[in-house]
């Protein structure tokens, strides 16, 4: 079991009844958007099912299948993933009371990321997304509890409030200094899905885990942190200073990690943090202003994004977006540089992923994937070719061991195969 330590001050999420965010396209298309996820399922606009279900193992498949089943308009989605969420709650409660712990435990890891799915259509800081969370933290807390490693609820005091992250060690862990890494999740992922139930990639290769909710992400914007480049830019400095001051952690071997819109945040803490030993980006939202994710793809996503910048009016939103872009920041980048892109990216031209490749000064690796598209996945080339996230893992863990690597460009093809370019 393990205890988990919190701060002394944990800021508390606040009601507000400033109303969701108002998108032209979102109000216009609303009908339309209900026909494609009729259409579609749950997985219109991304594989959401799919990366929510990984973390949680194969026991929860028939959880998102029934969910895709029940899904068949947007107002499904936080009812759906909440009921499925108390049915995992009771299971794991009655496990625990029959003393089967482990049970316990895999059934409260469950319930967390059904509970921070539901969360995910509530663009607000309501009664129902504020609840959903509490019951999140309070599953993830009591798998926590019960879990293999040592886990630790964390809150960074920060810009008058505080982040919160979980921090893990690799199970088995009996002392000396470890590397670290950073990692920052999505736009519509949280922190508890960051570490695996089972097998976690990071973990199995010996490397403690931050997983925060940046600003904006999660539970950031409800305790007040939203996005902006000035938060984005100084919470690096927060995040690196905790973990130096951990006397499991090798301060010299920390790095970064990123997963679409987070290979926007986790590049620029990269250029803010030069402590940073390596920093890996996947599924790349790199488009200096974002006009494509927010005026041409599901306008969910500028909605989500307009309640993690803390707007409601569009028109300030879409000057506000503006100041969104690596540019001035990618050029101060020194530690070396991954980043994982789909051909046909969608979100982000590829086009942009080039640009900052090409301003890079240190050393980098680019590895783009024939036909996949944002998510980078479920299509020949990853899957016969190295696999993404196990790529990333890999040079990520040899960066922080401090092995050398030449700069190069890899297209991995339709069968499988890598061609290397130089830089």
């Amino acid at each position: 079991m393990n205890d988990i330590a919190q701060s002394p001050t944990v800021p508390k999420p606040v009601v507000e009844h400033r109303g969701a965010p108002s998108v032209r396209r979102w109000m216009e298309q609303r009908w339309l958007l209900d026909n494609i996820i009729r259409a579609n399922g749950i997985d219109w606009d991304q594989p959401r099912s799919i990366y929510l279900n990984a973390p949680c193992g194969v026991e929860a498949n028939a959880d998102f299948a029934q969910i895709r089943t029940r899904v068949q308009k947007m107002a499904d989605i936080g009812p759906a993933f909440a009921a499925t969420a108390r049915r995992r709650e009771a299971k794991a409660g009655e496990a625990e009371a029959a003393d089967a712990l482990v049970t316990a435990r895999d059934n409260y890891f469950m319930a967390a990321i059904h509970w921070g799915a539901a969360q995910w259509p509530y663009d607000e800081n309501d009664e129902t997304n504020i609840a959903y969370n509490e019951k999140k933290r309070n599953c993830y807390q009591r798998y926590a509890n019960l879990a293999d490693h040592h886990i630790e609820a964390v809150w960074l005091p920060f810009a008058g409030s505080a982040i919160p992250a979980w921090f893990h060690l690799p199970p088995g862990y009996t002392g000396g200094k470890l590397p670290a890494v950073i990692v920052v999740p999505g736009m519509d992922s949280f922190k508890e899905m960051s570490v695996a139930l089972y097998g976690d990639r990071w973990l199995n290769r010996g490397i403690a885990v931050l997983a925060i909710d940046g600003p904006g992400q999660y539970e950031a914007p409800m305790v007040g942190i939203n996005v902006s480049m000035e938060n984005w830019s100084s919470v690096g400095k927060v995040l690196v200073d905790w973990l130096e001051a951990r006397a499991e952690i090798d301060a010299a071997r920390i790095g970064v990690t990123g997963t679409s819109f987070g290979s926007f945040f986790a590049t620029i803490v990269a250029g803010s943090e030069p402590r940073l030993r390596a920093c890996a980006v996947v599924a790349t939202c790199l488009e200096p202003g974002c006009h494509t994710i927010f005026e041409e793809a599901s306008p969910t996503f500028k909605k989500r994004f307009m309640y993690m910048s803390g707007y409601t009016d569009e028109s300030a939103f879409d000057e506000f977006r503006q100041t969104l872009t690596w540019e001035n920041h990618v050029d101060k980048i020194a530690c070396p540089y991954l980043c994982i892109a789909g051909e046909a990216e969608e979100l982000s031209p590829l086009e942009y992923a080039e640009q900052l490749i090409a301003r890079l000064n240190g050393p980098k690796q680019f590895v783009v994937y024939a036909e996949a598209r944002h998510a980078v996945g479920s299509v020949p080339s990853t899957n016969l070719g190295p696999f993404p996230p196990i790529l990333a893992a890999d040079w990520l863990a040899a960066r922080l061991a401090g092995k050398p690597f030449p700069s190069e460009r890899w297209y991995v093809d339709s069968a499988g195969r890598v061609t290397k370019t130089a830089y």
